[in-house]
Formats: structure tokens, C-alpha cells, sequence
């Protein structure tokens, strides 16, 4: 089938698709329903677990999004069975939220599928990728901080490169983590607080701490960016 060929029964241009395919374009949902049509085959067949990493066009949430509703799933249903909130699951379907490994797990148990499925990176990519993003660095502003290249930042992010022990030593320390977090199969909080130190851990026992926490854990994605926006103009200001 040509390009033009299968743009028409999609009902989409030829340029449109062309992109899609170079991978410059990330088709939406209906998108990807109408072309699945045209090719008469099911949405999620088109995200086939042997494809090479990171060659997919389409985020985690998306991927969630097609095998529920190819499942005759609704967004409650599926959030009950995975044991998380309707409002949380709709946040990652849309791409508003980034959900940890443990999420994803339990999503993927939920779908009867593998959580590889889901993902377009490796294991250590997909962390470096998650706490990046939870905290609005760009790749290049975690490159410049860890001493590599942001296009290194960028394969070991899609899974195309497995970051070397001094790599990923450097990218921890550039975000203020163990490296053993990055590797290790848990994700639960016990992950993260073994390889803390004991100031540290102290410091999440302190009252003030524990009770800013609980009131940032409810925020929206939005809410907390304008927290820690207004945070980092405060200590700008502070030094001036």
C-alpha cells in the first residue's frame, strides 16, 4: 500500500502521515483508530512488543488509553482494578501525569499485559526520564550538570543507550540521588529512603517537613509547579 493509498482510507494527508511514520508527529487517538481501521488490524497491534525501543510514536498514557478501551474498559473500572484513582488515571492517559514503575505495574496486571509494553525506554531511562520531568529540567539543563551531552541524555531517555556505571553515577549526583535508585527493581519508598543519609532521613521526620509534604501530595500537576516556581523566584530574590 502506498502512502497516498492508505492516507485516503484513513482520511488523512499524505503529508500528515509521512510524518507520522518519520516519527516527527505523535498521532492522537483518533488518529491512530483511523489508521488502525484502514489497515484493518487492532489499535494496539500497531505497538508491537518486538519493535525496536523507543521507535514508537506514542506516549505511555496513549498506550493505556488504547488497551483499556480495547478491553471495553472505563477509566473507573480500570482505576479499581489497578488500585489507584479514576482522576489519577485520566492524568496519565493524558499525559499530565508521569507514573512511577509501581504504577505502571499495576496497571499492566490490571490489562493482563507486561509493563514493558508501556514503555519506550529502558528501566534507568525511564526513571531519569520521570524525575527529570517531575521536576522541570530539560535534558540539556541535566547534561550540563552531570557533564555529558544532552543528545546522550536523550538516547539513554529512549532506551537507545545503556548509560555505563560512571554515566549514571554522574547523572544521580547531578539530581541529588543514589544511583542505586536508577537500578534497582522496587519503587516503592523504601527504594528511596535506603540509600539516604541519616541528615537526610532525620530531615523527613521533622514535623515542618512531614506536614509540607502532605499538603504538596494532593496538588495538581499545575499547583506544584507554581510551588516550586515561587520557591526558586523567593530564593533568587533572597540572594539579590
Amino acid at each position: 500500500m502506498s502512502l497516498k493509498e492508505l492516507a485516503e482510507k484513513a482520511n488523512l494527508s499524505v503529508s500528515y502521515l509521512c510524518e507520522i511514520e518519520r516519527g516527527k508527529k505523535q498521532p492522537s487517538l483518533d488518529v491512530i483508530e483511523k489508521l488502525a481501521a484502514a489497515l484493518n488490524i487492532s489499535k494496539d497491534a500497531l505497538f508491537d512488543e518486538n519493535s525496536p525501543k523507543g521507535s514508537g510514536t506514542t506516549s505511555t498514557g496513549q498506550k493505556i488509553s488504547i488497551l483499556r478501551r480495547e478491553r471495553g474498559l472505563s477509566l473507573s473500572e480500570l482505576a479499581q482494578k489497578a488500585g489507584i484513582s479514576a482522576t489519577y488515571l485520566c492524568q496519565i492517559e493524558n499525559g499530565n501525569a508521569f507514573p512511577s514503575l509501581a504504577t505502571l505495574k499495576a496497571i499492566a496486571r490490571a490489562l493482563d499485559v507486561s509493563p514493558q509494553d508501556f514503555l519506550s525506554s529502558s528501566h534507568v531511562g525511564y526513571k531519569i526520564k520521570k524525575i527529570r520531568q517531575e521536576r522541570s529540567i530539560t535534558q540539556a539543563e541535566l547534561a550540563k550538570k552531570a557533564g555529558v551531552s544532552p543528545g546522550l541524555i536523550g538516547q539513554i531517555e529512549s532506551g537507545k543507550v545503556e548509560p555505563s556505571i560512571k554515566t549514571l553515577e554522574k547523572i544521580a549526583k547531578a539530581l541529588s540521588l543514589s544511583p542505586c535508585y536508577f537500578v534497582s527493581d522496587d519503587d516503592d519508598i523504601t527504594s528511596l529512603l535506603r540509600p539516604m543519609n541519616p541528615e537526610l532521613k532525620q530531615l523527613f521526620a521533622d514535623p515542618k517537613v512531614k506536614s509540607f509534604l502532605e499538603i504538596i501530595a494532593d496538588c495538581t500537576p499545575e499547583e506544584f509547579m507554581f510551588i516550586m516556581k515561587f520557591i526558586q523566584l523567593y530564593k533568587e530574590h533572597k540572594k539579590v
